[in-house]
């Protein structure tokens, strides 16, 4: 009888010890993942990605149908090449009107020297002092006409230059909305954000593509997360940046430990999650954290694993 007592005490300790918790927190592992979305309209023409490829960061995997944003960039290019061919001159008026300067240049000059002449004449009384007074006015009066010439060939000029401005003003706002539409053709390449893993495929060649439509997502797998929940009263053990174990049962082979960062603390308690085990089973209010882990390959989203401060 008394052997039979000692060997029930024996098993109820063990029992005990069994049952323990022999973690400090507990939690899924998780990834930074990135929904990458159209951001053009049109049909998918290519999408290379497959669910657990590894793609690389600005990688172009995919393209969407984007010919008629480039039909409307040639339009807009050929409209600003042909603003050249609505420019023009006042060449020939400005040629006309410097001949006609010439010309009204040398008759002032044959006048002049008339003048001069018939002064000496008027001098020695053998011209009558009209004669110089009737040169006096047709010089007076060439002058008057070589003046409205040159104000005719600065007209002319201004003109032109107007006219030209007024069209060449129009270069610029082409040039921008040339601009605009390229924008909107480097918009139909799907370049990838981040290196990492597909995880999960949204949309397929041959589809129709709008902006903001899920075409993939993708995580960065080489670092993840244990999310994992404490409770108010070990808030004091831990810190950001502290090293804690992490560890993953791997069946008959025991567990398999891993090095963690705390990298994240939430400022804010929240109740107790359901799914979620605490080291005090009863505990309300929580507080949750992230741990960031190197993954080995071996760490799949969604893993459960503990952690020991």
């Amino acid at each position: 009888m008394k052997r039979i007592l000692i060997f029930s005490l024996i098993s109820f300790i063990v029992s005990c010890e069994n049952d323990g918790v022999n973690y400090d927190a507990a939690g899924y592992f998780e990834a930074d993942e990135v929904i990458v979305s159209a951001e053009q309209n049109g049909r998918i023409l290519s999408l290379e990605i497959e669910e657990g490829e590894e793609v690389s960061a600005n990688e172009v995997v995919g393209q969407i149908e984007v010919e008629g944003q480039k039909l409307q960039k040639e339009q807009i290019l050929a409209t600003k090449s042909s603003l050249k061919e609505k420019t023009g001159t006042a060449t020939y008026q400005v040629e006309m009107a410097r001949k006609q300067l010439s010309a009204q240049q040398a008759q002032l000059d044959h006048l002049r020297s008339e003048r001069n002449r018939t002064s000496n004449l008027v001098k020695a009384d053998a011209a009558p002092r009209k004669s110089l007074d009737d040169l006096d006015a047709q010089i007076t009066q060439i002058q008057r006409e070589m003046a409205v010439t040159q104000e005719q060939i600065k007209v002319y000029l201004d003109q032109s230059s107007t006219q030209n401005t007024n069209v060449m003003s129009q270069e610029e706002p082409l040039q921008k909305s040339a601009d605009v539409i390229q924008y909107q053709i480097d918009k139909g390449s799907v370049v990838n954000p981040i290196s990492g893993v597909v995880l999960t495929e949204y949309a397929r060649t041959g589809e129709l593509a709008m902006i903001g439509k899920p075409l993939y997502k993708v995580a960065n797998l080489d670092r993840v997360n244990l999310k994992a929940y404490v409770s108010g009263d070990q808030l004091p053990q831990i810190q950001l940046g502290q090293k804690v174990k992490v560890q993953i049962d791997q069946g008959e082979d025991g567990f398999k430990t891993y090095e963690g960062i705390i990298q994240w603390i939430s400022s804010e308690s929240e109740f107790t999650p359901k799914t979620i085990q605490t080291k005090k089973e009863r505990v309300n209010l929580v507080y949750a954290i992230k741990i960031t882990v190197e993954n080995d390959g071996f760490l799949k989203l969604g893993m459960y694993g503990e952690v020991l401060f």
